[in-house]
């Protein structure tokens, strides 16, 4: 069997996207796209003017076959947001926009979480592992939209929080 140099498509193990966990899946598909020389095309899309015919061909092909991996890593139930999309580049652009948002989408998330950390407290009857599991998915939240937070930060949040 020749090998050219890629991996087979059908041995791929392609990440689902069910709705949440955008971040964590755009980054899986990001990688499989950079290991298949396809995240230009998903990331930039293509032009068409001005490319030889035979060329054009090609482009089409690999962005046809970043559509397919999209179209693959989506549940059924998500589907119906990209079915029209006739390049990647539309259909990872819906999605990034449906589950993570434009820039004022993203900044009011942010508010909302930064806002959710600092007003955080510990309850009476809540243990100690709920809380820090509660504040934990905060921090974790706040992080993936690019927001660092120091592990000091967090530590003096919890004493603060915690309830006398």
């Amino acid at each position: 069997m020749a090998n050219n140099g890629g991996l087979n498509p059908t041995h791929l193990t392609i990440p689902l996207f069910q709705g949440s966990g955008y971040e964590i899946w755009s980054t899986k598909m990001k990688t499989l796209f950079i290991s298949q020389d396809l995240w230009e095309y998903v990331e930039e899309g293509y032009a068409t003017e001005g490319v030889a015919a035979d060329v054009l061909k090609d482009v089409k092909k690999k962005d046809a076959k970043a559509l397919f991996f999209i179209q693959q890593a989506v549940a059924e139930s998500i589907f119906p947001r990209i079915s029209a999309a006739t390049k990647s580049k539309e259909a990872w652009d819906a999605l990034k926009n449906g589950y993570q948002g434009n820039a004022k989408v993203k900044t009011v998330k942010l508010q909302t979480l930064r806002r959710k950390f600092e007003t955080s407290l510990m309850k009476e009857n809540e243990s100690m592992q709920d809380y820090f599991c509660n504040l934990m998915e905060t921090v974790n939240n706040i992080q993936k939209f690019g927001e660092e937070l120091t592990d000091a930060k967090v530590v003096e949040k919890i004493l603060r929080s915690l309830p006398r």
